[in-house]
């Protein structure tokens, strides 16, 4: 988990960086595309991309209790998905910053 404090108006957060793989039918179903819309509506930044192998790997930046819904939204998806499972993984070293949730 990688920790560091975001200054919002002088209100600090402690923020935590997860990357999610997203097995089942989640390529050419708009999965990126929801997964996009429900990080921005949970305060989070970071991107969602298609892998090689069919999977879709999300990175996510915010608060641990936002993190958490985005993870339980995650296993369920679009009701266009069919999610068979996801892997957490809390990233301790991860330093790139988003101003949005990118589609990659």
């Amino acid at each position: 988990m990688i920790e560091y404090l975001n200054i919002d108006r002088g209100i600090q957060m402690a923020q935590q960086c997860d990357k999610f793989i997203v097995t089942g039918r989640v390529q050419g179903v708009g999965f990126r595309y929801h997964t996009a819309h429900q990080g921005l509506k949970l305060g989070l930044t970071g991107y969602a991309k298609n892998l090689h192998n069919g999977e879709v790997e999300v990175i996510a930046i915010g608060n641990s209790e936002n993190l958490e819904q985005f993870y339980q939204w995650l296993q369920q998806g679009p009701k266009t998905a069919k999610v068979m499972s996801v892997l957490r993984e809390s990233l301790l070293s991860y330093t790139e910053k988003y101003s949005g949730f990118e589609i990659l």
